[in-house]
């Protein structure tokens, strides 16, 4: 039986999609063929693109230790997912603290099945099937409000997501929708496809490109400037080093560095709290 067949109920394997795009560039088996064909046209251009990934997975096993290890948060939103691979955000909390709470939140009807056939019955999970431009709709859903407690500080995670939200469909309306619903003390985290404009002008040509073939293929995908991604934090304040590449945010010593090429800084991540 080929993998089209046993697709999920509700997955159209005639288009791509984000989430199996990006689980093929991690080295994940969740996705068709024409996944890969889109995937393969973003690599002619960048070839080091799955390395960005697997960078953009490593920021989040950092980001989600030091924010249960160091600043105490027991509870996390993450839009946008993705399909479960390996270091899922509950896994790595759990590790430390095994109660912290997680609710996941994509679009993928692909998400939604692999996702509840991972997280079985565990209390301290869910995953929910929505869509991240319509932020009203995530923080009111029944499954969403049941797991995460909105007057205590939450973990809110945009890993990756608000880059395929283009912008005529209000990014920073969505980003301040978010921001708006958690506490003082909570936490926002942002990666984001970067476009470094002219401090290195050939990763900004490949950026611009990629950014073409992205949405010939998938709808979406914007490499911002760095204004516009920080202004997706508004008045929380940025952990150090701010807004960097996401190698580059608290990297471990025993971490394997990352090959600064034109992909290197054409993928930034930043962690901030609200005051």
């Amino acid at each position: 039986m080929s993998s089209e067949e046993r697709a999920p109920v509700g997955v159209d394997t005639t288009r791509p999609s984000v989430a199996r795009v990006y689980d093929y560039f991690l080295g994940g088996k969740d996705n068709f063929a024409v996944d890969r064909q889109a995937a393969q046209m973003a690599l002619q251009v960048t070839p080091d693109g799955p390395a960005a990934g697997k960078a953009n997975r490593a920021f989040l096993g950092r980001v989600i230790r030091h924010l249960v290890a160091k600043e105490g948060i027991r509870q996390f939103l993450d839009i946008g997912s993705g399909l479960p691979t390996q270091g899922n955000v509950h896994e790595i909390a759990h590790q430390i603290d095994p109660e912290v709470r997680v609710a996941y939140v994509d679009s993928d009807p692909m998400v939604l099945a692999h996702g509840r056939a991972l997280l079985g019955n565990s209390p301290y999970t869910t995953v929910v099937q929505a869509d991240a431009r319509h932020p009203e709709q995530i923080l009111a859903d029944p499954d969403v409000r049941a797991l995460i407690d909105f007057s205590q500080p939450v973990g809110l995670l945009l890993f990756a997501i608000l880059h395929h939200i283009n912008d005529d469909e209000d990014p920073s309306g969505v980003a301040a929708t978010f921001r708006d619903a958690v506490p003082s003390g909570s936490f926002m985290v942002v990666s984001h496809f970067h476009n470094p404009g002219e401090a290195h002008p050939e990763a900004a040509k490949k950026a611009l490109t990629v950014e073409k073939i992205f949405n010939q293929t998938l709808g979406t995908g914007r490499w911002r400037q760095r204004d516009e991604i920080l202004g997706y934090f508004g008045d929380f304040q940025l952990l150090e080093p701010g807004l960097v590449p996401v190698p580059e945010w608290r990297t471990d010593p025993d971490e394997e560095p990352t090959a600064q090429t034109d992909t290197y800084y054409t993928f930034v991540g930043g962690v901030a709290r609200k005051p």
